[in-house]
């Protein structure tokens, strides 16, 4: 009898410690980084967690394995609070990875992308600006003669390792771009792993311009005008100048010459308007040697299908839309209009 009895208490202890272990919460005192690696077992996986005191024992996440079943995931988990062995395991198999979020809004440039990266932790201004301007091989099928990736790091909301190198970040928003060019019909079809093949043609926009010249109206676009509506308007005026012979005289790529120089102080100068920079669109005749920004989708679209104008100006009014001549007299009468209103 006394021997049952001790058989008993010892076998109530054991559920209970057995109960203790996988179901009262338990976890890391700090921020805790455990990084599973591709390949990595069940066992394997226990190991780290039990070592990181994620989990107070390994085998519990085995005895989880064996009746839950599932595929626990590589990547890099953040551990910052008490959980259950459960609410950990279910981590796993979700695959749960901790990413660092960059935004990219529409109309970033590569200085801007390069702060935005910078600060998310994820590396250097510095070194991302010369990685993107190393890395132009990513963009040789549509632009071979490019000095950066500007205007080919689409605008989006992106997802990061921490450890993400900035070839990786690269690579991924110019993967974006082939793909949101490719539902554009900017270039043909995405393959099933992402990646556009083009041969430097856009695909339906009737134009004999290539692909670059095409993302280098729409950055310009994109830099202009912020109204859906009106992006197919402006994109016509400049179309209409470069028809007319007419230099385009746009102050984002005044501004970017700038940017290029370091010299940008926020205010145009009258130097910078008479300055040989290539970009300098009151100098010199047709599109910038380049993007001067990265463009969405919207003005991507504007720069393939032009609205059919007669308009050769442009200039904002007072509420922030813009206003079209076809004259300058017209559009003189609107600059005295805005300026008035201003006042």
């Amino acid at each position: 009898m006394r021997i049952g009895r001790v058989v008993l208490i010892v076998g109530v202890f054991a559920v209970g410690a057995a109960a203790y272990v996988a179901l009262v919460p338990y976890g890391p005192a700090k921020e805790t980084f455990v990084e599973i690696a591709p390949g990595t077992g069940t066992a394997g996986i226990a190991r780290q967690l039990e070592q990181a005191h994620v989990l107070r024992s390994r085998y519990v996440l085995e005895a989880m394995k064996l009746v839950h079943g599932g595929t626990l995931k590589a990547g890099e988990y953040r551990f910052d609070h008490a959980a259950t062995p459960l609410a950990v395991y279910e981590r796993l198999r979700r695959g749960d990875v901790y990413t660092v979020t960059v935004v990219i809004p529409e109309g970033y440039n590569l200085f801007d992308v390069a702060g935005a990266v910078a600060a998310a932790g994820l590396g250097s201004r510095a070194e991302f600006l010369a990685a993107a301007r190393q890395h132009t091989e990513l963009i040789a099928r549509w632009s071979p003669h490019a000095t950066s990736l500007e205007g080919y790091l689409f605008p989006d909301t992106y997802r990061f390792s921490r450890r993400a190198a900035p070839v990786q970040i690269l690579s991924a928003m110019v993967k974006r771009f082939g793909r949101e060019a490719g539902r554009l019909g900017l270039v043909s079809s995405p393959t099933r792993d992402g990646e556009a093949v083009t041969d430097g043609a856009p695909r339906s926009s009737g134009s004999s311009r290539d692909v670059a010249d095409i993302v280098t109206m729409a950055s310009l676009v994109e830099k202009e005008v912020h109204i859906d509506g009106e992006r197919a308007e402006v994109a016509s005026v400049f179309e209409n100048r470069l028809a007319a012979g007419m230099p385009l005289q746009t102050d984002p790529a005044v501004v970017y010459a700038s940017l290029l120089r370091g010299t940008w102080t926020g205010v145009i100068h009258q130097s910078e308007l008479h300055s040989d920079s290539a970009y300098n669109t009151y100098v010199h005749k047709g599109l910038p040697p380049g993007p001067v920004c990265n463009p969405g989708a919207a003005a991507l679209q504007a720069a393939l299908h032009p609205a059919k104008t007669e308009y050769l100006y442009f200039v904002a009014d007072a509420n922030g839309a813009t206003r079209f001549a076809a004259t300058l007299a017209e559009h003189n009468a609107n600059v005295a209009a805005y300026r008035a209103a201003a006042r």
